[in-house]
């Protein structure tokens, strides 16, 4: 066993580690909000160091574009998902754990107002299935 295939197995049995404790937070942790901020943080950095786990264990440079790639995408997109996620859940009125300090977007006057249905642009999600936003 050389000194490689050591760091390799450290790497990936950190990552392995670091989503299993991701799962464990995702059944403990008392709210959405709460969950995932454990999904977007201890997952991703999961997920890199297997990764970097598998191109310690497989150096070639296809491995070493792949792995680049992968890792820039899940740096680049988690952050957004895990945003975007939290402020759906936030809009549709999830509820917070009394366990959460402070509910900034709350102090600084809630959530942004309903559009009316008038208003609104474009297909709802009702017409989209069905075939009727094509139409003219």
């Amino acid at each position: 066993m050389t000194g490689w295939d050591v760091l390799a197995g450290t790497l990936l049995g950190a990552g392995t580690l670091l989503i299993g404790i991701t799962g464990l937070g995702m059944l403990r942790l008392p709210d959405v909000y709460n969950r995932m901020n454990a999904v977007a943080k201890a997952a991703s950095l999961g997920l890199v160091l297997i990764l970097l786990g598998v191109l310690t264990l497989l150096p070639s440079p296809r491995t070493a574009a792949v792995v680049t790639l992968a890792v820039l995408l899940q740096v680049v997109t988690a952050p957004v998902g895990g945003y975007a996620l939290a402020r759906a859940a936030y809009l549709s009125g999830a509820p917070m754990s009394p366990q959460s300090r402070f509910d900034a977007l709350a102090e600084r006057g809630g959530p942004p107002p309903e559009v009316p249905a008038a208003d609104r642009s474009g297909p709802g999600p009702a017409q989209r299935g069905s075939g009727e936003a094509g139409r003219a």
